[in-house]
């Protein structure tokens, strides 16, 4: 590692910015500029204390707003490593793009092919219930639902979990029913239902995760989540399915085209 004088500088004793969140900033400023890389261990506690001349308490208020940040995660024992960049980049002008379906490949197989990362799904639950008020609404006043909840891991990290709500009328009896539903998954076989997809609408809000989501994604300390709402509608203007999603915010990028007309 490159001496620590080269990489960060001194304390401001004049400035009214508490100490630890100077150090906190010149190890953002080493971050964003890469002189810590991404998975590269940060100095240790004691590199730190005696580069600054500051307290080990000093420096742990340092590592928790970077952590808070979401900028590093700590790993018992082995010290404060800065965390990687989303690895996956969501294209909504072409993630649901028709093409995909043909190929036989679901959104998230093609997102996963183009980071790089070997795809899978678990935590798989299939079941016939009562619609809640919300995707009662959505999707047209129903009152029971398919739901088909899973877990999406890249690299065998969870990154998201889904749950997606198809009026029985549509998907009772069908492939849609069946723990896998074939190749291009629900929405090539909604298509052979004769429901040809037209557009999707989403709602897309950050949060912090609940104690049940930091669990099921395995989030560290500081990571929000991005909870997205997606509704399905075929050529007739009717919603066919609605899919609840939280993922990781530190594993993906949302990029949107937007029209300037």
């Amino acid at each position: 590692m490159t001496s620590l004088p080269s990489i960060l500088g001194g304390l401001d004793p004049t400035s009214d910015r508490a100490v630890f969140r100077q150090i906190a900033d010149q190890l953002r400023e080493a971050i964003d500029r890469g002189r810590f890389k991404e998975g590269e261990k940060l100095p240790s506690e004691a590199e730190l204390v005696e580069h600054y001349g500051v307290s080990r308490m000093t420096v742990r208020n340092s590592f928790s707003v970077l952590q808070g940040e979401g900028l590093v995660h700590a790993e018992h024992g082995k010290g404060v490593f800065v965390r990687p960049r989303p690895p996956v980049r969501r294209l909504a002008s072409d993630r649901f793009a028709r093409r995909h379906r043909e190929q036989g490949k679901s959104a998230f197989i093609v997102e996963a092919d183009a980071a790089g990362s070997h795809p899978k799904v678990d935590s798989l639950e299939v079941k016939e219930e009562k619609a809640s008020q919300d995707i009662s609404t959505r999707l047209g006043s129903v009152r029971r639902v398919l739901a088909r909840r899973r877990r999406y891991l890249l690299d065998g990290r969870p990154v998201e979990f889904a749950t997606s709500y198809l009026p029985l009328d549509i998907a009772r009896g069908t492939q849609i029913a069946e723990p896998n539903p074939g190749p291009g998954g629900i929405y090539a076989r909604l298509e052979e239902l004769g429901h040809q997809l037209d557009h999707f609408e989403e709602e897309i809000r950050a949060r912090m995760p609940s104690p049940s989501e930091v669990k099921t994604l395995q989030l560290a300390s500081g990571v929000p989540v991005i909870h997205l709402i997606r509704t399905a509608f075929d050529a007739a203007g009717r919603a066919v399915e609605v899919c609840d999603t939280v993922m990781a915010a530190d594993a993906y990028v949302l990029s949107y085209q937007l029209p300037a007309n």
